[in-house]
């Protein structure tokens, strides 16, 4: 599967620094708000001994999260390096090191070289990737059972900040970009892989969305 333009500029943006603010804000005080939403939703659907697939998961807070309250085995893929030293701090620290793998991955561009997992998961990832289609189409096509993604809610305070974000990357001469997908198309590309929309969460920035696999008929 390929998709244009090429996603780039991610190691110049999610630093090192970056990383370790996330991974210690985990460890203080657990997830975000919006991050908890999710995981609440799909350990309602049920997570017991599920395979977790977590795209563009940074740390890896999420999948240890479902980790840690029954989940059998999570993969993530993520496409900046700056995580890995403190993800393999935070998985190690958890116990987890053999229930959790680490890709640098593409799955919109390599989804044959991905396997399908129970659950999964993109929180604010689909607003770093410029081909929203190839991305939630791969994530919805490996979804065995449930699917959550979050992104920026569709307003003008929102559409204002992306684009003073994408100035502020111009002048840095960063090839990194933020995408102000329409929420309604990406429900219906996550839709036409077979999975229909459960919930749904309106924030004033951030929004989620989660979906369950229709069971085929006969």
């Amino acid at each position: 599967m390929q998709c244009c333009p090429e996603p780039a500029g991610y190691d110049e943006v999610f630093t090192r620094r970056f990383s370790r603010l996330v991974s210690r804000r985990y460890e203080s005080r657990g997830l975000s708000r919006l991050a908890r939403r999710m995981v609440d939703f799909l350990e309602s659907r049920g997570v017991e001994g599920s395979t977790v697939l977590d795209i563009g998961g940074g740390v890896g807070d999420i999948p240890v999260e479902l980790l840690r309250h029954g989940a059998g085995s999570a993969t993530t893929l993520e496409l900046s390096s700056s995580y890995d030293d403190d993800a393999r701090e935070l998985i190690e620290r958890y116990g987890l090191s053999d229930r959790v793998t680490r890709r640098a991955l593409d799955i919109a561009r390599s989804s044959e070289e991905v396997e399908p997992a129970d659950v999964v998961v993109l929180h604010r990832v689909v607003c770093c990737y410029p081909d929203h289609v190839a991305l939630l189409s791969a994530a919805g096509e490996h979804a065995r059972s449930l699917l959550v993604f979050s992104h920026p809610t569709s307003n003008v305070a929102t559409h204002l900040l992306l684009r003073m974000e994408n100035a502020w990357h111009r002048v840095r001469g960063r090839e990194f970009r933020a995408w102000a997908h329409d929420p309604a198309e990406m429900v219906r590309v996550v839709e036409g892989t077979g999975l229909r929309q459960v919930m749904s969460h309106r924030g004033p920035m951030w929004s989620a969305v989660g979906f369950e696999r229709v069971p085929i008929a006969g």
